[in-house]
């Protein structure tokens, strides 16, 4: 998907009455601007599981894609590890029996199969368009902790290199990235890349109310999305 094509599904979704976008939408579209994501395919029909698996690499992760779905982890719409498709058609089957238990009107739209990547330092990288300020990026320790942490910096959108640099050294968790404990130093520059494109997504397109990339994994070299969420402005 190009920044184009990326720019016509938003006014797409936004035509069809919805609100948030969809996780493999939302991902294809900060992929526009050059932000890391999982090798995917999304999967609508158990006869296509294996014929599309087969294009990825395993171990996968299967997730559910429903609108309806907010946290896919609490019902347990989301699977890591998955070794091989035999391990996968029952994930599915399982995966469905507990959706259909927890949340029986659910729509469901689909399942995403990704490659699954490995770990890295997790953060979280966001955006939300405040009523006065406008649009404004934030950074933080990222995963489950952000919640229980509270571990974030902001600014205002559009930031350069500097500000950066200068959010992601802010905040506490700031030693997770530079080597703790002997392990060896994430990528801070391509992380800071990572903020300065998110904040030109909000720039760019102003139907964006809130946007998350949580967990964004930092590599020794490199970064990668693996989870994100958007909320769109209705007005």
């Amino acid at each position: 998907m190009n920044k184009k094509e990326a720019k016509k599904l938003i006014k797409d979704v936004l035509s069809s009455k919805r609100r948030t976008l969809l996780e493999s939408e939302a991902k294809k579209l900060i992929s526009a601007w050059g932000i890391s994501i999982p090798l995917s395919v999304l999967i609508k029909n158990k006869k296509d599981i294996e014929a599309k698996a087969k294009k990825l690499t395993p171990p996968y992760v299967l997730k559910v894609v429903s609108q309806d779905i907010l946290h896919k982890s609490e019902v347990g719409g989301v699977v890591t590890d998955i070794k091989n498709i035999k391990e996968l058609n029952n994930v599915w089957a399982k995966m469905l029996k507990n959706i259909s238990h927890k949340m029986p009107t659910a729509r469901i739209d689909g399942f995403l199969l990704e490659e699954m990547s490995s770990r890295g330092v997790e953060v979280i990288i966001g955006g939300l368009r405040d009523p006065q300020f406008g649009p404004v990026v934030i950074f933080g320790t990222g995963g489950i902790s952000v919640e229980l942490m509270k571990d974030v910096s902001y600014r205002l959108a559009p930031l350069d290199k500097k500000e950066a640099l200068k959010m992601i050294k802010e905040v506490k968790g700031y030693p997770l990235l530079t080597g703790f404990r002997g392990s060896k130093p994430a990528d801070i520059d391509s992380l800071s890349t990572a903020i300065i494109k998110l904040s030109k997504i909000l720039i760019e397109i102003e139907d964006i109310k809130e946007i998350e990339i949580n967990p964004l994994f930092v590599y020794e070299k490199g970064v990668r999305a693996v989870d994100a969420r958007m909320v769109l402005c209705i007005s």
